[in-house]
C-alpha cells in the first residue's frame, strides 16, 4: 500500500508491495515512447527479431556457450493442480517432514506441544517461524565445509515473520488499545524471527534426512544476536546507537527473506521487510535534519507510522525501547533514532562456526533484500552476487568484489566474507527499450553521488549504501514491479528475477496517480481478471520472470541484454495475456521463489492470490532456453515487449502443490541430487485459531488432524533413491 508522510501507518507483518519511490526516473515505456510510438508498433515498427533487439552477438555470463545439458529432460508425470490439505508429489516421490515451528534444536527441550505453552527463552533453542529461504551445506566428518557431501549437512532455513500466530501463543497475541501488555509474547515473537542451522543426516538406507537434536552445530540467530557491521556503514554515524555508540555493532536481523550462499561455505541471510518491525513517532520530522527527513520517507519509515507488531509498546526496558526509530535522547548515541539503518542488509553466518557473530556486509547495500545470488566463482575474478529490492517500482542490484577468488579460501568462513564481501562495487540496473541494459555504479563521487547532489547530499559512502534507495535514484536507475528471487544458471551463466505481480499497473492510456504505473517494455501487462461475471483483479496480477546474460561471459560487466523469459497465466486466458503459452500441466501465478540446481534445470515456487480459487501455491521444473530464444510480442492493451521461447510439457512443468492458504518458498537439495528440500510458509493463514482452514503438517500424514498449522521444512526424495526429476 501507498504510504503517506502524516498518517499512522498500521501495515500487515506480510505487507511487502509498498511503494515508496517518487522519483522522477523514466520507466520503460518512458524510454521506449523516445525511440517508437505505438503507431509505429501496430504497424510493425518493431516487426524484428529478439535476436535483434537483444544484441545476438553477446556471449553469456560466467558459464559456457552452451544452453543447457542436452542430456537433461523432465522425467516425472505434471502433477494436477488442487487445493488438498497435503504437498502433493508426483507418482514415485515421498514426502516427510524436516522441522517445523516450535521443534527443538536440543535434545533436551520438550517437543512442540500445539498450545502455545512454550517459553520464549525456549525459542533460543526452536525452529522459528515463516520458514522462507534456505541452503544445504555438506559437511565432513571432520565438521568442515565439504560442498560435495551428501548425506551428512548443515541446513540454513530463514524465519520471516510470526504467522498469526497461530502456533505461537496460546490465544494469539494479546493486544490493548494497540499497546502489548504481555511482555513475554513480544520476546517470544522475536526469538522466533532470524535463522535456525541444523545438522542433518541420511539414515542407514534411503535418501530421507532427519534433524540431529543436540548437535554441536544447532543454532538460532534471532532478531536479538549481538552482529557486527563491515564495509563502509561500519563505525559511521548513521548506525551509532545507544547500543553501539561506535557504529560498529547491532542486535538481532528480521524479517529473513530470500537468502544466499558464498563460494567459501557461509550462508547469506536478507533483510526484507525491516520497516514492519519499527516504529516512528508522530512530529518526529521536527527533531530531525531535513536530510534524515528524506532518507526515513524514501524508505518508507514516516513519522507518526506504527509498527504492526508493536514491539515497541511492551515496555520502557531496552530490549524493546529499541524498536523506535523516534528522536528521544540528546544525541544517536543516547537512543534509537539509527536503529532503522541497522537493517534491510546482507548477513553472513558462518554455520561450521556456531559461536561466531554474524556479519552485516554494508558495502552490498541497504533495501528491501529478497535474496543475494552469486555467479560462479572463478579463479583470478571478482566474485559476483546479485540482489533484488522487494518492492513496487524499486530497483535491482549487483555487487562486483574488489578481492579476486581465490579457491583457498574456501572454509575460511567471516575472514573470506570480509576479503570478498567487505569492499567491492555496487551498482544498479538500466533496462532499455531495445533489450539492452547497462549497470551504473553507485560510488561516491561518480554520477552525481557527491554532498552537491540536490535530491540528497551524500556525505561518503556509507551514505550511499545506507541509502542505495536514494542513489538509485539519482542515477536514473530503472523502476521494476517487486523484483523477488534471483537465479544464476550454472550451465550458460545468464540470470533470471521473478517479478511477482502488480495492482497498481493502469490502462496505458490512463493517468497514474500515486503509486500506479502505466506498463512498460519489461512490464507489459494491463488487464482484468474477469472470475463468475466480474472483475476480480486489475494490473498484472499474475506476474513474470525476467532474465539477463552479461556482455562478453563477464559477471563483472556493465552491459547486458535481457528478455522475458515466461509470462505467468492461468491456461485459458486470451492469448495477449498468457504469452508463454502455458497449459494445464504448467500454467501459474504470481512466481516467487527461483533456484537452478546443478545440472541446470530452474524450479519456480509460486506466492498467489490469483490463482488461489483453483489451486493452491506450487513449484514448477523447466528447462530454461537462453536470451533471445523468442520474439517481440504486444501484450493486452498494446504495450510492446520481448518474450523468450514458448513453454512446452517438455520444458516446463508443474512438479509439486502445496497445502491450502500456504506460500511455497526456499529450495535446496543435495549434491548428488537425490534429497529436496522446501519450504511451506503459512499454511492456512486466512484462519484463525477459532476456524482454522489448514491442519499442515499434521494432516500430511492425518487427514483428520485438528492441530495447528505450522511452517515447516519438507524433504522430498524418489522411492527408487533416484535423482530428482530427471
Amino acid at each position: 500500500m501507498t504510504m503517506t508522510s502524516n498518517a499512522v501507518e498500521n501495515t500487515s507483518p506480510m505487507n511487502d508491495g509498498d511503494s515508496t519511490n517518487p522519483s522522477a526516473n523514466p520507466h520503460i515505456d518512458d524510454i521506449i515512447a523516445v525511440r517508437m510510438s505505438r503507431r509505429g508498433v501496430l504497424k510493425g515498427g518493431i516487426a524484428v527479431t529478439a535476436t535483434t533487439l537483444l544484441g545476438g552477438s553477446l556471449s553469456a555470463c560466467g558459464g559456457s556457450s552452451s544452453t543447457k545439458d542436452s542430456a537433461l529432460a523432465l522425467n516425472f508425470d505434471a502433477v494436477a493442480k488442487n487445493k488438498n490439505d497435503i504437498v502433493t508429489v508426483p507418482a514415485g516421490y515421498e514426502v516427510s517432514i524436516l522441522h517445523a515451528l516450535g521443534d527443538p534444536l536440543t535434545s533436551t527441550d520438550a517437543v512442540w506441544a500445539d498450545n502455545g505453552s512454550e517459553s520464549a527463552d525456549s525459542y533460543n533453542n526452536r525452529i522459528g517461524d515463516g520458514h522462507d529461504g534456505m541452503h544445504f551445506f555438506g559437511m565432513s566428518d571432520a565438521g568442515a565445509f565439504q560442498a560435495n557431501r551428501s548425506d551428512r549437512g548443515l541446513i540454513c532455513v530463514n524465519h520471516e515473520y510470526v504467522v498469526g500466530p497461530f502456533a505461537l501463543h496460546p490465544a494469539g497475541r494479546t493486544v490493548v488499545n494497540n499497546v502489548r501488555t504481555v511482555a513475554a509474547e513480544v520476546d517470544k515473537e522475536i526469538n522466533a524471527h532470524g535463522v535456525s542451522v541444523a545438522e542433518i543426516r541420511r539414515g542407514a538406507s534411503g535418501t530421507a534426512m532427519s534433524m540431529v537434536r543436540g548437535s554441536t552445530y544447532n543454532r538460532r540467530i534471532t532478531s536479538a544476536t549481538p552482529m557486527a557491521f563491515s564495509g563502509p556503514a561500519r563505525g559511521n554515524s548513521l548506525v551509532q546507537t545507544k547500543f553501539s555508540p561506535a557504529g560498529t555493532d547491532t542486535r538481532g536481523t528480521n524479517n529473513n527473506c530470500g537468502n544466499g550462499y558464498t563460494p567459501w561455505g557461509t550462508y547469506l541471510t536478507c533483510e526484507e521487510n525491516f520497516t514492519n518491525v519499527i516504529a516512528r513517532a508522530a512530529g518526529d520530522n521536527a527533531l530531525r535534519s531535513a536530510k534524515e527527513v528524506v532518507g526515513l520517507n524514501r524508505y518508507g519509515m514516516t513519522q507518526g507510522r506504527r509498527s504492526p507488531y508493536l514491539w515497541d509498546t511492551a515496555g520502557s526496558d531496552d530490549l524493546y525501547a529499541r524498536w523506535s526509530a523516534s528522536v528521544t535522547g540528546a544525541s544517536a548515541t543516547a537512543d534509537y533514532r539509527n536503529i532503522f539503518n541497522t537493517f534491510g542488509w546482507i548477513v553472513e553466518i558462518d554455520p561450521f562456526a556456531p559461536t561466531s557473530t554474524p556479519l552485516k556486509h554494508s558495502a552490498l547495500g541497504r533495501f528491501a533484500h529478497e535474496g543475494c545470488w552469486p555467479c560462479k566463482a572463478v579463479a583470478g575474478k571478482p566474485v559476483v552476487f546479485y540482489m533484488g529490492d522487494d518492492s513496487r517500482n524499486e530497483y535491482i542490484y549487483k555487487f562486483v568484489s574488489k578481492a579476486l577468488w581465490d579457491a583457498a579460501d574456501v572454509g575460511k568462513g567471516h575472514v573470506a566474507g570480509q576479503k570478498y564481501m567487505g569492499e567491492g562495487t555496487l551498482y544498479v540496473a538500466k533496462f532499455n527499450a531495445d533489450g539492452s541494459g547497462t549497470w551504473v555504479e553507485l560510488t561516491h563521487g561518480k554520477n552525481g553521488l557527491d554532498a552537491s547532489n540536490a535530491t540528497y547530499a551524500f556525505a561518503d559512502q556509507a551514505d550511499v549504501v545506507v541509502h542505495a534507495r536514494l542513489a538509485g535514484d539519482v542515477v536514473g536507475a530503472t523502476k521494476m514491479d517487486r523484483p523477488e528471487w534471483g537465479a544464476v544458471n550454472p550451465i550458460n551463466g545468464e540470470v533470471y528475477m521473478t517479478l511477482t505481480n502488480n495492482s497498481n499497473r493502469v490502462s496505458p492510456t490512463a493517468t497514474p496517480t500515486g503509486s500506479q504505473l502505466k506498463p512498460d517494455t519489461a512490464n507489459p501487462r494491463y488487464y482484468e481478471d474477469l472470475k463468475n461475471g466480474t472483475t476480480s483483479q486489475k494490473g498484472n496480477p499474475n506476474g513474470h520472470i525476467i532474465r539477463w546474460r552479461e556482455t562478453g561471459n563477464d559477471p563483472a560487466a556493465t552491459t547486458f541484454a535481457w528478455d522475458i523469459y515466461l509470462f505467468a497465466a492461468e491456461a485459458g486466458a486470451a492469448a495477449d495475456v498468457n504469452l508463454s503459452g502455458l497449459t494445464d500441466v504448467n500454467d501459474f501465478s504470481s512466481p516467487d521463489g527461483l533456484w537452478f540446481d546443478q545440472n541446470g534445470m530452474l524450479w519456480i515456487q509460486t506466492d498467489d492470490g490469483a490463482y488461489t480459487d483453483v489451486t493452491n501455491c506450487m513449484m514448477l521444473a523447466a528447462i530454461p532456453g537462453k536470451v533471445g530464444d523468442g520474439a517481440a510480442a504486444v501484450a493486452a492493451g498494446g504495450t510492446p515487449t520481448i518474450k523468450g521461447a514458448n513453454a512446452t510439457p517438455t520444458t516446463v512443468r508443474r512438479f509439486l502443490v502445496g497445502p491450502k492458504e500456504c506460500e511455497i518458498t526456499g529450495i535446496a537439495m543435495t549434491p548428488d541430487r537425490k534429497t529436496m528440500f522446501i519450504n511451506v510458509q503459512h499454511p492456512g493463514e486466512d484462519g484463525s485459531l477459532g476456524a482454522m482452514t489448514s491442519h499442515w503438517p499434521a494432516s500430511q500424514t492425518d487427514a483428520a488432524s485438528t492441530k495447528r498449522p505450522r511452517s515447516a521444512t519438507v524433504v522430498i526424495t524418489r522411492s527408487n533413491g533416484g535423482e530428482i526429476a530427471v
